[in-house]
């Protein structure tokens, strides 16, 4: 009787070395076993840096924003779009273009992502939009300062007053001193004279410390009989003192 070859190798009876032979001949990889972990991305999937978070935490995806105005407060508005309430942070100048509650308005927005918050900014106009970007891309300039700066005139004036180097315009605002206004103009001038049109509003450059405090009032959202009511009591040698001491004034 002819016996066949069978498939069963030499085990622990025919001697160990035979046994390991054969189990090192037949050994493979070994697949690793699934952990509880996040599966990898697909080839070509969208990352959240791809739908508009960059490094710098600044987004633009939202630019534009049309409804009803909810609230209307001195630093900020809440528009109201279909049921959902926005809030944007804006500038005195912006302000003044926002009507009275219920009424319809259309704000140009920016959008600045942080680790902890989400801030939303509106602007009457998308050359306001741009000078604020710019002064956003000036070294210890963050998104107050740039609203404290948008608040001090129109932006084709401000432009101006850039390109004309006038660093007193820039310290009328509260919270800016000499230093920081003369990086802004240093920083700013060339980008500022590129985007002037031809026909700029000339500025008058004034050093007389009461005119510049009385431009940094209005700029504020005062009027101007206010504004020359709280200086007419106000004490100071510098543009600063005087705003600072007119608004002391107008507290009580």
């Amino acid at each position: 009787m002819r016996t066949r070859r069978r498939q069963q190798g030499p085990g622990g009876e025919d001697g160990g070395a035979a046994a390991r032979a054969v189990r090192a001949a037949g050994a493979g990889p070994r697949r690793r076993r699934a952990r509880r972990r996040h599966l990898s991305p697909k080839p070509g999937a969208a990352r959240a840096s791809d739908v508009g978070l960059g490094a710098t935490g600044r987004a633009g995806v939202i630019a534009l924003i049309s409804g009803s105005v909810a609230v209307r407060r001195a630093d900020h508005v809440v528009i109201d779009c279909s049921g959902v309430g926005y809030q944007l942070a804006v500038s005195a100048q912006t302000l003044r273009h926002v009507p009275a509650v219920g009424l319809e308005v259309t704000l140009h927005t920016h959008l600045i992502v942080r680790d902890d918050a989400l801030q939303l900014f509106g602007f009457a106009s998308e050359e306001e939009r741009d000078l604020f970007l710019m002064l956003l891309g000036v070294q210890s300039v963050g998104p107050k300062m740039a609203l404290a700066v948008l608040s001090g005139g129109p932006p084709r004036e401000l432009l101006a007053a850039l390109a004309a180097g006038d660093t007193g315009r820039l310290q009328a605002v509260p919270g800016i001193g000499k230093r920081t206004a003369e990086r802004i103009v240093v920083e700013l001038r060339e980008k500022v004279g590129v985007t002037l049109p031809e026909q700029a509003i000339t500025v008058t450059r004034s050093d007389d410390p009461r005119a510049i405090a009385r431009e940094g009032l209005l700029g504020l959202g005062y009027s101007a009989a206010e504004a020359d009511e709280l200086l007419n009591g106000a004490d100071g040698d510098s543009p600063e003192d005087l705003i600072a001491d007119a608004l002391r004034t107008a507290r009580r």
